[in-house]
C-alpha cells in the first residue's frame, strides 16, 4: 500500500477543515454559493481569508485612532500599491456589509457590487 502524500509527481493539496455549524448557517452558505455559482468550500475559504485581513485592518485602524486621541502624530497611510501587490486576483461580489474602496475611499454600501481582492497565500493554488 502506497504511503499517502509521498508518491512522486503528486501535488500537495490544501488542508481540509471540518466544523459543526448551525442548520441556519448551512442553509445560508448553500444559498449564497448557489447564487454566486461557487462551491460552499470556496465561499467558506474566502470568508475565512478575508475575515483575518479585516480584523488586522480594524486593529490597525483602532491603533491609529488611539494615537490621534492621545495627541500623538498618526503614522502615514500605507501605500495602496503595496496592498494591491499582495492581491493575486479579483472576485466580483455583492457586499454583505458596508465597505470603503481601497483606491478612492468611496463608501460602498451593503448590497452593492464590488471587487474583492484575493490575497496571495504562501503558495498560491491554481486550478485550470
Amino acid at each position: 500500500m502506497a504511503q499517502k502524500g509521498k508518491s512522486a509527481g503528486k501535488t500537495k493539496k490544501d488542508r481540509v477543515l471540518q466544523a459543526r455549524i448551525p442548520e441556519q448557517l448551512d442553509e445560508e452558505l448553500r444559498g449564497r454559493a448557489e447564487d454566486l455559482g461557487l462551491s460552499v468550500s470556496t465561499i467558506v475559504r474566502n470568508v475565512l481569508l478575508h475575515t483575518f485581513n479585516l480584523v488586522e485592518g480594524v486593529v490597525s485602524d483602532s491603533a491609529q485612532i488611539a494615537r490621534v486621541i492621545q495627541g500623538r502624530p498618526a503614522s502615514p497611510a500605507p501605500d495602496s500599491s503595496d496592498s494591491q501587490s499582495t492581491v493575486i486576483g479579483w472576485q466580483e461580489t455583492i457586499l454583505n456589509r458596508n465597505g470603503v474602496c481601497e483606491q478612492c475611499n468611496a463608501i460602498l454600501a451593503k448590497g452593492e457590487n464590488a471587487a474583492v481582492g484575493l490575497p496571495i497565500q504562501a503558495r498560491p493554488v491554481f486550478l485550470c
